[in-house]
């Protein structure tokens, strides 16, 4: 088709160009294409249609142009080419024709007679002036406002309480309109020359509708490709701040036509207090605002702050009863134990995960402080340098998200509390105030039995789900086979339900050791001992007291929040993966994958063949050659250059690779939950916004300025 084009354009020079270096470099006005070869289904963009060819050209205006008489040489044609040139023509004005007719015809039946109405131009009617300057002046708005976002420039500048009463000075948006004018750009100097100084040259109810703009133009762009895939998985992130007010992160999972699983940001979504309304505004979002069809939808996951769990599962089960197929899992980026400890509805487990937190990003923070704990850990671990340069190492990583979190944290236990301890109380000048005062706080916080008690009950709880969890982020058969041991995790954790009195009595039997090396006073906590004071008959065992109000609760909990994450539906598709041939030849190509695939049947082209193509597909890999390997994960099953031969085996492994539990293969595809982290990291809360962080974080997504400008003006004319 690219060839076509330059044939029809007359441009020798450009017959050398492949069609990819024509597709990057060149562009060609839409006068040249018939209306007909334009499709204009969608109000945000004007396509092309597949077999789009251009026809229209004025090839003599040039002779009359002095100027213009040696900018292009025409290519002398053949008389073979001038009569193949003709007959397209000919086929192409008769494909018209018919296509004109048709349009005529379904005019006729939909057609409803109204006096006075007024007929439809055919022909867009040519901009005025007016209407030209008016574009380019908008064109110029946006590509500023797309500069602050993608290089994150706030577009508040100076805030008021900076300035001497009476002094004016720009913001950050006026500031770059300013610099874009000096630096000659003739449609804004027109527009503000005569405007005063002291004057906002763009309001900011303005800025704000054309920065959302840019962000629905930006984002869209993904969506369409979401769209093309027909099947998504929804993510949400942690709940993050946003000048002030909360805000879910919500990625999308697909593949796309390169066979990528990918993970795109699509934007933030005003958090709720209440999760039925949240429920309700979640759903309304995604469908109505950005476009996507939820039955499409095969999987939704949620990483959650402690406190906040409760609430998303609410918005899970929602979406579950609209949706039945949008399967409730885990989220590959984040450890199982890590996401049940969040979970557990139990205060003294988020005052101690945010304890935890507060101690990893202190360490983190400070390069000294980590010397300072490596020569506490060397000193302590002297007889054993093996573990502590295990620890030094684990010290040095984000360790809060890992599997055996909490066994590290009891192992360090002693070496941070020694080390914190000494940069408190150092009286040198070594360490400023913050660091200091922020040492004796989290000390404190540390050596309170009420968090030691907590974090050794978690570390023995979530000991049971460790290998479980680890074998859920592993390779694809290591999935396929954890799926299969859920059954003997949730016996384990059963047994220890029913016999709690004696585990619990080894846990705090721990604790209390742990306690006594720190030196740290074995009692109830403080608000309990004071709401008793009047109690006279209380005579609650700080043994007891945990049982019941942590022991107890946080194993009923995790017993029925493995249940629900790992539904009947989800365990189902988790044993699919004995579709990949890496799996299937670890189980001796004996599977029957047939009976899992069932609830993807209406997700299949031909459902009706499924038994005999999986019978091809095993056979294929059962009788390969000698230095074949199997392929080891879907992302390689996927990229098999037969794999369209099996079209129902590629439809489900396309299914499978969305589910938020599996791991996406290939990093640089996982960029969008790196770049809102960078992002969140880099950017002062009150300086954040919602838009501009959709512009940055997707800062290599292309953009249409045209369209955005077109946007604008129907949208606020």
């Amino acid at each position: 088709r690219c060839q076509r084009w330059v044939e029809n354009c007359r441009r020798a020079d450009l017959e050398d160009k492949t069609p990819d270096q024509l597709n990057k470099h060149y562009r060609l006005c839409a006068k040249h294409f018939e209306t007909s070869m334009i499709c204009r289904s969608s109000p945000y963009r004007t396509v092309l249609r597949d077999n789009a060819v251009p026809t229209i050209f004025d090839l003599t205006s040039h002779l009359n142009n002095p100027h213009s008489r040696h900018r292009k040489r025409i290519k002398e044609l053949s008389e073979d080419e001038i009569r193949t040139l003709k007959q397209q023509k000919i086929d192409e004005a008769f494909e018209r024709e018919q296509a004109t007719q048709e349009l005529n015809e379904s005019n006729e039946q939909n057609a409803v007679s109204e006096e006075g109405g007024e007929e439809q131009e055919e022909e867009a009617v040519p901009l005025t002036l007016e209407e030209r300057e008016n574009k380019d002046y908008l064109k110029s708005l946006f590509e500023i406002l797309i500069l602050m976002g993608k290089q994150n420039i706030p577009l508040d500048g100076h805030s008021v309480d900076e300035l001497p009463e009476g002094i004016f000075t720009s913001d950050n948006f006026q500031a770059l309109l300013e610099y874009r004018i000096n630096a000659g750009d003739e449609v804004l100097r027109k527009r503000f020359e005569m405007t005063a100084v002291n004057l906002e040259y763009c309001s900011k109810t303005q800025q704000k509708q054309m920065l959302e703009i840019c962000e629905s133009c930006v984002r869209e762009e993904t969506l369409r490709e979401v769209r093309d895939s027909h099947f998504f998985s929804i993510v949400t992130d942690e709940v993050v701040d946003i000048a002030g007010e909360e805000h879910l992160p919500v990625l999308v999972r697909f593949v796309d036509d390169s066979h990528n699983l990918r993970e795109e940001f699509i934007g933030f979504l005003p958090y709720e207090a209440d999760p039925e309304i949240l429920a309700v505004k979640f759903h309304t979002t995604i469908t109505e605002k950005w476009g996507l069809n939820m039955e499409y939808c095969r999987g939704q996951a949620y990483i959650v702050s402690s406190g906040f769990a409760s609430k998303m599962k609410v918005v899970a089960t929602r979406l579950l009863e609209k949706y039945p197929q949008a399967v409730y899992t885990l989220c590959s980026s984040c450890a199982l134990n890590v996401w049940l400890a969040k979970s557990v509805p139990v205060v003294g487990v988020s005052i101690a995960l945010g304890t935890i937190e507060e101690v990893c990003c202190l360490f983190n923070q400070s390069p000294q402080l980590l010397v300072e704990l490596d020569n506490t850990i060397s000193v302590l671990f002297q007889n054993n340098e093996e573990k502590g340069n295990e620890l030094k190492e684990i010290c040095r990583s984000q360790w809060t998200g890992r599997h055996d979190t909490f066994e590290v944290l009891v192992d360090l236990m002693q070496a941070l509390v020694l080390c914190l301890d000494a940069v408190s109380s150092d009286s040198s000048i070594r360490w400023n105030n913050f660091v200091a005062g922020r040492a004796f706080v989290l000390s404190s916080a540390l050596t309170d039995f009420d968090f030691i008690v907590t974090v050794v009950i978690l570390k023995n709880v979530l000991s049971f789900t460790r290998a479980f969890g680890k074998n859920l982020q592993g390779q694809t058969s290591d999935v396929f086979f954890a799926a299969s041991s859920l059954t003997a995790v949730l016996h384990s954790l059963n047994e220890v339900m029913e016999n709690i009195e004696v585990y619990h009595e080894f846990w705090f039997e721990e604790a209390t050791n742990l306690a006594t090396k720190l030196d740290v006073q074995i009692k109830l906590p403080g608000k309990f001992r004071r709401a008793q004071q009047g109690n006279l008959d209380s005579e609650v065992t700080s043994e007891n007291y945990y049982k019941e109000i942590l022991s107890v609760p946080t194993v009923e909990h995790i017993i029925q929040e493995l249940k629900d994450i790992f539904s009947e539906q989800h365990l189902k598709a988790l044993k699919c993966l004995s579709l990949v041939p890496s799996v299937m030849g670890q189980l001796k190509f004996n599977t029957s994958e047939e009976h899992h695939a069932d609830m993807y049947k209406n997700d299949l082209p031909n459902p009706d063949t499924l038994s005999a193509e999986l019978h091809c597909w095993r056979i294929k890999w059962k009788h390969r050659g000698k230095d074949i390997e199997l392929p080891a994960t879907i992302y390689e099953a996927l990229h098999l250059p037969d794999i369209k031969f099996f079209p129902n085996v590629y439809a489900l492994l396309k299914v499978l690779c969305i589910l938020p539990v599996m791991k996406v293969e290939n990093e640089k595809y996982e960029i969008g939950r790196k770049r809102l982290k960078a992002y969140l990291k880099n950017t002062l809360t009150e300086q954040r916004s919602s838009n501009l962080a959709l512009l940055n974080i997707n800062f290599d997504i292309k953009h249409d300025l045209d369209l955005m400008v077109d946007t604008y003006i129907k949208l606020y004319p």
